[in-house]
């Protein structure tokens, strides 16, 4: 299975999953590109009760610009081709430290990773935060067989 393919299958999968509603659907999607695109520090924050601009924010970190430029590309591809309308990404084509792509009920916001305590939107609003499955951090689908039979060190 190509990269593409992977991606692909593992979106559409989350955003038919019964038990993920929309737009959590959509957020949880989003985090899972994210996370295979090696954010760091993944967070789906439920917006509903603390504002208006979006039900669900989504965080994430990435080592360089290069990185979340890459990150931003592919959300913005795959929501697109989901049929869902990116209405706004900011700081794309700047030199900018944050990256945020306003996908209407969700508003994602990728940091360079040594800017996000500056802004702090992990605590900014007292919102509950959506638990994040372990596999949607990077991983690869040959990952099984990658990895050697001998778990020690020597």
């Amino acid at each position: 299975m190509s990269s593409s393919e992977y991606i692909l299958s593992n979106v559409d999968e989350i955003i038919n999953k019964k038990e993920l509603e929309f737009p959590l659907n959509m957020a949880m999607a989003g985090t899972w590109i994210l996370g295979n695109f090696k954010a760091l520090n993944l967070k789906v924050i439920d917006m509903k009760d603390s504002t208006s601009l979006a039900d669900y924010f989504v965080l994430a970190s990435a080592s360089n610009m290069t990185q979340a430029q890459a990150m931003a590309s592919e959300l913005s591809k795959q929501m697109n081709r989901l049929g869902y309308e990116v209405l706004s990404k900011e700081g794309y084509n700047s030199n900018s430290d944050w990256i945020l792509i306003d996908i209407g009920d969700v508003i994602v916001h990728i940091f360079q990773e040594t800017s996000r305590d500056v802004y702090d939107l992990d605590n900014l609003w007292n919102s509950p935060s959506i638990q994040i499955p372990n596999e949607y951090y990077y991983s690869s689908d040959n990952a099984e067989n990658d990895a050697p039979e001998d778990k020690g060190f020597f």
